[in-house]
Order: structure tokens, then C-alpha cells, then sequence
């Protein structure tokens, strides 16, 4: 499996006729190697060759796990007092002979002082970007990583009924996600995939709010947002539940974010262009007199990352496959009122869709 993707990093530095990739995100690494770590300021990367055996450098303290990954190929681990760089030059001259090489990175996450070191260690005459081929190699999941995200999909909904199970009068936002991430550690969960929304009353009418000291009263809409990560993989959802009663005006919001999800559902299927089903939501949204409360995308691709390729916005004009996984959010958010969010986490099949996150999305009002 790792092998094929290597593979298909080769066969692109081929054809563009470029000497080797040097490949270091957290996420990508991951992806290639099966080495999950962030080595915080400390240099790590994969040096993957168009001719010649990759090597894999990282802190000498994390060379035991990197094996215990599974990395199997040349690894080079350094001390806190060496230089990285004088190891890549030995290890890359071996290979390239010591002249002048073309070089790809992802231009997009190094940082200007690694890019300039990395060119004068390998004279190379500047870096080719290499995300889009990660981003499209990434695209299409494999049926381990669904097995996987099928399950961080099931931990997350056992979150949001958690923090549904929580919710009493007068209990504040930070109680109830605390209690959302003690039960979900008490899962086995080390990692949240980004920090967990628990908003009340007209905060939830905030897209990114952020959850405070504000206590629960009866009539709040109470947004949940969160997601884990497990064996790498990350799960997103979004659930919103009225406490103890709901006027006409949130069922009608409620209402109206419920069909535009389910709308876009119904669109979502292979060679389908990926903006139409943003557009599929968003008229749902616009024909109920809410075009101006919908200030996002319809969603992001969803994976080793918690926002990935591909953007789920109208104006993106590629196409579902077959095995992308990535999430289905409208919402509807009037400062007034506050706000509804239904988010899924969805797959592709081969004739349609499967949402991986299954927490009821009816309205519930929490007695």
C-alpha cells in the first residue's frame, strides 16, 4: 500500500523530470511512511528520489518509532547539537552523484529559511511545488483508511450525545466540552482533530465562536462541533439540538439547514462536479429567504487532515470519485436568534453516497 504511493511519487518526479522530493508535513509523511509525529521545530522529511533508494530523517529520539511504524527503508536520525542538513547532503550526494538537482517540496508549508537551506544543500536552482500530486494521491481513499474513518465517524457521534447528555439548566459551555472530551478520553481518544464548539443561545450564530463561561437557558439552540482523531484519521461532525423548547422561527431555521444537508446528499455521487453540490445546498437556503445567512462553503475533504483537498465550494469544478470522503455542513446563522449547523461526514459509493456519522439529525429538544 505505502509501496504503491511511493510509487506514484516516483513515477511523477519521472515526468517532470525532476531529481528527488523532499516531503515533510506531519500529514504527508504519515501518509507515505505510516510515521505519525510532530517534531515541533525540529527538522523531519522524506527524501524520495526518481533514481535511487528513498531516506527518511528525523530527531535521533524518534528513530525507534519511526521502525515501529514500519518504515523499513534508509533512516538517518540526529542529535539536538548536529546539523540535519550536512546528513542530508551525504545521504542525497550518494544518489545524485553531487551535482546539480531539481527539487520538489511543499512549497506551501516550508518555511523560507528550510527552503533556502535545502536548495544550497542540494544545489538545486529553486523547488517545484508537490502538493497537488499529494492532494490528488490523498483524493481517494483506500478500504483501510475508511475502516478507520468509519470509526472516528462513530466516536464522534458518541461525542455529540455525550455533550447531549450533559446539558442541564444553567450549565455552561466549557462544562459541557470538558465532559465531551473526558468521555471520549475515557474512549481511548488522545487527540481531538481541532478544538471542540459548544455554543449556546445566539453565540451558536456564530460560524467560529468560541465557547465560554455562558450558562444554558430554556429556548438556546446549542451547537456542537467537533471531531477526533484516530490512527491518524480525523472525523468532523456537527449537531444542533434546542434545550427545552424551540419557537417557530429555529424550527423553520432547523427545518430549512436540515434539507439543504439532505439535498446535498441526494446530489452527492460519482462524476457529479463537486460545486454543484454546494449549489444544491444553497438554493435550499436562498428559496427560504437565508442566502445571506450561508457564509461558507458547503464543506471540506476530510482525511489524515481535518480540512483537505478537495474545497467543497460552488465554484470548484471537479468531480466526486469513487472513495472521497469529505463533510456536508450548510448553515443557517441569524445574530438575533443564533444558529443551526448539520454537518455529515460522507463517502462516495459506487452508484451514490454513505454518511459515515449517524447521529440523528430531526430535531431533538432536550428536555
Amino acid at each position: 500500500m505505502r509501496e504503491a504511493r511511493m510509487e506514484k511519487v516516483k513515477n511523477w518526479l519521472s515526468e517532470k523530470n525532476i531529481d528527488a522530493a523532499f516531503i515533510h508535513s506531519t500529514e504527508n509523511v504519515f501518509y507515505l511512511t505510516g510515521f505519525y509525529t510532530d517534531p515541533h521545530e525540529r527538522l523531519m522529511g522524506l527524501f524520495v528520489f526518481k533514481e535511487g533508494e528513498p531516506f527518511f530523517i528525523c530527531p535521533g529520539m524518534e528513530t525507534g518509532q519511526a521502525r515501529e511504524a514500519g518504515w523499513n527503508g534508509e533512516l538517518i536520525g540526529y542529535g539536538d547539537h548536529e546539523d540535519p542538513f550536512q546528513y542530508i547532503k551525504n545521504a542525497a550526494d550518494k544518489r545524485i552523484g553531487g551535482k546539480a538537482a531539481k527539487l520538489a517540496a511543499e512549497s506551501e508549508l516550508l518555511s523560507y529559511s528550510r527552503a533556502e537551506q535545502l536548495i544550497k544543500t542540494v544545489q538545486s536552482e529553486g523547488l517545484h511545488p508537490i502538493e497537488e500530486l499529494l492532494n490528488e494521491i490523498r483524493l481517494v481513499k483506500d478500504e483501510k483508511e475508511i475502516e478507520i474513518l468509519e470509526k472516528a465517524a462513530e466516536l464522534a457521534d458518541f461525542g455529540v450525545q455525550a455533550g447531549v447528555n450533559a446539558l442541564k439548566e444553567g450549565v455552561t459551555e466549557m462544562d459541557v466540552l470538558a465532559e465531551i472530551e473526558y468521555q471520549l478520553k475515557r474512549k481511548g481518544v488522545s487527540q481531538m482533530s481541532f478544538s471542540t464548539m459548544v455554543l449556546f443561545g445566539k453565540k451558536s450564530g456564530q460560524p467560529h465562536g468560541n465557547p465560554g463561561l455562558d450558562t444554558l437557558k430554556k429556548g438556546d439552540l446549542v451547537l456542537f462541533d467537533l471531531g477526533v482523531v484516530l490512527d491518524g484519521y480525523c472525523s468532523d461532525i456537527t449537531r444542533t439540538v434546542a434545550f427545552q423548547s424551540a419557537d417557530e422561527k429555529q424550527k423553520e431555521i432547523y427545518q430549512t439547514c436540515l434539507e439543504a444537508n439532505l439535498a446535498a446528499l441526494e446530489a452527492s455521487k460519482p462524476g457529479t462536479r463537486i460545486g454543484d453540490l454546494d449549489l444544491a445546498a444553497r438554493k435550499v437556503i436562498e428559496d427560504a429567504g437565508y442566502g445571506e445567512n450561508f457564509p461558507h462553503r458547503l464543506g471540506h475533504g476530510l482525511g489524515i487532515s481535518v480540512h483537505e483537498y478537495p474545497s467543497m465550494a460552488y465554484t470548484n469544478n471537479g468531480v466526486l470519485k469513487e472513495g472521497m470522503v469529505y463533510t456536508v455542513e450548510p448553515g443557517i446563522y441569524v445574530p438575533e436568534i443564533g444558529g443551526v449547523r448539520i454537518e455529515d461526514d460522507v463517502l462516495v459509493t459506487k452508484d451514490g453516497c454513505r454518511t459515515l456519522t449517524k447521529f440523528p439529525k430531526e430535531l431533538q429538544i432536550i428536555e
